[in-house]
C-alpha cells in the first residue's frame, strides 16, 4: 500500500512539472522560487534567534541561582552540540560558508538536505548555553541548503541551482540581520557570484522579501541601538584611515591564529583529548573575560551606549573598573583571547560562525583605538569612541571576509548609521588592502584555494575549477608489456589508432611510454620483430598527471613539459589512461560557454 501511495504521489509531482513547464516560463518560475527561498530563510532565521533566545533565558536563569554556572553552560553547550551531530546528524556541518563554497566549486551546487536543519538546531545549542561563536554562518549555509533542495525537487540546471544558493544564503543573511542590501552584496563578494541581469532580480527578490519578514515578525527596530551624537568631521579622516590599517592588521591576527589554532587542534583524533583542552581554554577566557560568554552582541551595545563599566563586572578586574588603562588593557586582552575562545568552541564540537565574533573585535577595535589616542593631549581631534567602534565593526567585517562591501551595509543597516557612510567606506577599504597584502583569501575560502577547489570571479580559473578530470581522461589507448617483442607491438599497432602506448607491468604500474614515430624505422623490419623488446625502446613519459590534481595543475604541467598527450596515474603509479591537450580545451569551451551564457 505503501509502495503504491509513493507511486501515485512521485506521478502526481511529475504531473505538475509538466504542467509547470506548459504554463509557468523559467523566468517566472525562478521568481516563485527565489521569493519562496527567501520567505523560508527568513523564518529559518527568525525560529533560529528565538531558540536561542530560549535556552539563553533559560540558561541565565540558573545562573542568577548559581553563579559559576556560566562557566559549566559553554562546556555543557559544546558537548551536547557534538552529541547531536555525531548521533542524530552523522555528518560534518562545520565551517558553513566554506561547505556552501565548496558546493559551488565542487559538488555541482549540491548540498545535502539535513543541513536545511541540522546547523539550525546545533548552533541554537552552542549558543544558546554560551559558546564564543555566532549563528550567522549557520543559518547562511541552512539558506544555502534550502535553495539547493528546493532547485533539486523541481529538477532545476546547475546554474539555475548555483543562482537559488545564493538567493537562499541572500535571504539567510537578510533575515537575520534585517538587512537587504547585506544579503545581496554578501552574495557577490563571499560567495563569489557573479551579479548579472539574470541573477540580480532573484537575489534582490530574495533578500527583499526574507527582510519584510524579519521586519513582521520581530518588529522594524535596528539590531544595534546608536544614535550618532557627534558628525563625522573632515579633520578625523587621517585617523579613519589608521583605524582601517590597524583592524586590517588585527583581522589578519584573527584569521592566521584561527586557522593555525583550529589545525593544532584537529591534530588531536581523540575526541577526548580535544574536548578537553577546548574546554579547558574556553572555561579559563571567560572565567578572566566574561564578555567572552556568549555571542558578545551584549558588549557591542554596551559600548554603542557607553556604559563601559558594565563590561568588567564579575571578572577579576572589576574592582579596577574606574581606572582608564585597566580598561584598556582589559580591552585589549579580550581582542587577543577572543579567537582561542571561538576556536575551542567549534573545535570542542560546538557549531557556530564568524560573522559575530568579527563584529564584537571589530567594536572593541574601534573602541579602544579612538580610547587610547583619546587620552593624549597632543592630539587636538576629538576621536568619539562609539562612533569608531562602529567603524571598527566595518572594518574587521570586511578584512575577515574580504568583502568591504558588506562590512559597510551590513553596519549601515544594522545601527541605522547611514550619516557614517563615508567613514565607513574608507574604513573597510584600507583594512581590506591592508589584510591582501598578507593573506590574499579569506578564512573562508583559504582551505579550498589550498587544494585549487575555488571558484573565483576570474573566468579561465572559474572554468578550471568547475571542469573535472574525470570528464577529460580518455582509456581508449591499447596498453603493452615490458617484455613484449616487437612483432607483438606491430600487431597492437594494427588494432589501434593512438600513435601512444602505455607500457604497464603485471600490477598496472606506468613504466614508460612507446611512440610510433620512435620506431617507425624499425617497424616495418620483420627481421628485427624477436630481436627488439619494448623495454629496450621505450620511453619515459615527459610527465604523470596523478588522479588527485587540479585542472589548474594539470594545466601548468602541459605547459612546462609542452607535450600533447600525458599519462595519468594514481598515487600508487598504476595507470588509468591519458589526458589531452584536445580534450581540456574542448571541454574548457563547453563548460565557458555554458558559464557565459548563465551571465
Amino acid at each position: 500500500m505503501k509502495k503504491n501511495e509513493t507511486a501515485n504521489h512521485y506521478g502526481w509531482f511529475m504531473q505538475f512539472l509538466l504542467w509547470r513547464e506548459r504554463h509557468i516560463s523559467e523566468r517566472l518560475f525562478l521568481i516563485i522560487l527565489s521569493l519562496f527561498i527567501g520567505i523560508t530563510a527568513a523564518l529559518a532565521a527568525v525560529i533560529l534567534k528565538n531558540t536561542i533566545h530560549t535556552i539563553q533565558h533559560f540558561a541565565f536563569e540558573r545562573i542568577r541561582e548559581t553563579s559559576y554556572l556560566y562557566l559549566i553552560f559553554p562546556v555543557v553547550g559544546i558537548f551536547s552540540t557534538w552529541l547531536f551531530v555525531r548521533y542524530v546528524v552523522r555528518d560534518d556541518i562545520s565551517h558553513g560558508v566554506t561547505k556552501i563554497l565548496h558546493a559551488i566549486s565542487q559538488r555541482k551546487s549540491r548540498i545535502k538536505p539535513h543541513n536545511t536543519w541540522s546547523s539550525l538546531a546545533a548552533s541554537s545549542i552552542t549558543i544558546g548555553f554560551g559558546g564564543s561563536v555566532g549563528a550567522e554562518s549557520p543559518i547562511v549555509l541552512t539558506g544555502a541548503a534550502i535553495g539547493s533542495n528546493l532547485g533539486r525537487l523541481f529538477r532545476v540546471e546547475q546554474k539555475t541551482l548555483m543562482l537559488l544558493i545564493g538567493c537562499g544564503a541572500a535571504g539567510a543573511v537578510s533575515g537575520i540581520f534585517k538587512a537587504p542590501i547585506t544579503g545581496l552584496v554578501f552574495v557577490i563578494e563571499v560567495l563569489l557570484l557573479d551579479l548579472t541581469m539574470s541573477s540580480v532580480l532573484p537575489l534582490l527578490i530574495s533578500s527583499v522579501s526574507a527582510a519584510a519578514v524579519s521586519y513582521i515578525i520581530t518588529g522594524q527596530g535596528a539590531m544595534f541601538s546608536f544614535t550618532l551624537s557627534d558628525p563625522f568631521s573632515m579633520d578625523r579622516i587621517p585617523f579613519v584611515v589608521l583605524l582601517g590599517i590597524f583592524c586590517g592588521l588585527v583581522s589578519f591576527y584573527f584569521s592566521k591564529v584561527m586557522f593555525v589554532f583550529e589545525s593544532r587542534l584537529k591534530g588531536f583524533s581523540r575526541y577526548r583529548q580535544r574536548f578537553l583542552i577546548s574546554a579547558f581554554i574556553l572555561c579559563g577566557l571567560i572565567f578572566l573575560f566574561p564578555p567572552l560568554y556568549g555571542e558578545g552582541y551584549d558588549t557591542i551595545n554596551a559600548l554603542l551606549s557607553g556604559q563601559y563599566g558594565a563590561l568588567m563586572e564579575g571578572s577579576l578586574f572589576e574592582p579596577y573598573a574606574d581606572s582608564y588603562w585597566v580598561l584598556f588593557v582589559f580591552l585589549g586582552l579580550i581582542i587577543v583571547t577572543k579567537v582561542f575562545a571561538s576556536v575551542a568552541t567549534n573545535s570542542g564540537g560546538g557549531c557556530g560562525g564568524l560573522f559575530a565574533p568579527s563584529l564584537f573585535m571589530g567594536a572593541l577595535s574601534g573602541f579602544v583605538f579612538a580610547y587610547a589616542l583619546n587620552f593624549f593631549p597632543f592630539i587636538d581631534v576629538y576621536l568619539p569612541q562609539k562612533n569608531f567602534a562602529l567603524m571598527g565593526m566595518a572594518g574587521v567585517m570586511a578584512a575577515v571576509m574580504h568583502a568591504p562591501l558588506t562590512g559597510i551595509f551590513l553596519i549601515a543597516e544594522l545601527t541605522g548609521g547611514y550619516n557614517l557612510f563615508l567613514p565607513l567606506m574608507l574604513v573597510s577599504t584600507t583594512s581590506y588592502a591592508t589584510i591582501r597584502i598578507f593573506m590574499p583569501h579569506s578564512i573562508y575560502s583559504l582551505r579550498l584555494a589550498q587544494k585549487g577547489e575555488l571558484l573565483t570571479h576570474q573566468k579561465d580559473k572559474a572554468v578550471l575549477t568547475l571542469m573535472t578530470l574525470e570528464s577529460v581522461i580518455e582509456k581508449d589507448f591499447e596498453p603493452v608489456t615490458p617484455d613484449m617483442s616487437l612483432g607483438d607491438v606491430v600487431r597492437v599497432f594494427g588494432i589501434s589508432h593512438r600513435n601512444v602506448f602505455p607500457v604497464l607491468d603485471e600490477k598496472n604500474v606506468l613504466m614508460g611510454l612507446v611512440m610510433l614515430d620512435n620506431i617507425r624505422n624499425i617497424m616495418f623490419r620483420p627481421e628485427l620483430y624477436e630481436r627488439f623488446r619494448v623495454s629496450r625502446f621505450m620511453i619515459s613519459a615527459p610527465a604523470k598527471i596523478v588522479n588527485t590534481m587540479s585542472m589548474e595543475m594539470i594545466m601548468r604541467v602541459f605547459d612546462d613539459t609542452k607535450a600533447w598527450n600525458l599519462p595519468v596515474v594514481d598515487e600508487q603509479g598504476c595507470y588509468l589512461g591519458f589526458v589531452s591537450k584536445s580534450k581540456i580545451f574542448n571541454a574548457y569551451r563547453e563548460v565557458l560557454v555554458d558559464t557565459l551564457s548563465s551571465d
